[in-house]
């Protein structure tokens, strides 16, 4: 059984490395687009009202049907990756550098969905620096997993 699926998996590599890259990109999208509608949502729709009505339906879409659909695909066509043979050498450092900051990553998309979520129930406590300040993190986790994989420096 194990085998047929690594033959699988070994047959599917083009297309999973594919497909992971595309929703990488669809979900970085998401995450660096989102913090900025908060910016703009806190700043220029502090209080409930048609405005701030618009900004809560562009973050629900961005959130249920970009940046959830692509990070659950990021990680199973990652899940592929990992579990395809010879393709990664868990004995290497870097290896485990990079799960961790892609756990980073989804435990940062989390914290979106908590911000977004006090947003929609006209709680934001947050100002639009605080966003400001948020939206570098993605920026930070992306060069350091972009490093990990191209680079191996370890």
């Amino acid at each position: 059984m194990m085998e047929v699926l690594g033959d699988f998996l070994s047959a599917a590599y083009p297309w999973t490395k594919a497909l992971h890259v595309i929703s990488v990109i669809a979900w970085m999208a998401g995450l660096f687009y989102l913090p900025r509608l908060f910016v703009y949502h806190a700043e220029r729709a502090p209080e409930p009202g048609e405005l701030g009505e618009t900004f809560k339906v562009m973050e629900r879409r961005l959130l249920k049907f970009i940046m959830n659909p692509a990070s659950v695909a990021t990680w199973v066509f990652g899940l592929m990756l990992v579990f395809t043979p010879g393709v990664i050498d868990w004995s290497e450092p870097w290896v485990h550098l990079k799960a961790a900051l892609v756990v980073a990553m989804t435990a940062y998309h989390h914290a979106l969905v908590r911000w977004w979520m006090a947003f929609d129930a006209d709680r934001n406590r947050h100002s639009g620096r605080f966003y400001r300040l948020a939206n570098e993190v993605p920026t930070l986790l992306m060069i350091g997993i972009v490093v990990m994989v191209m680079v191996r420096p370890f």
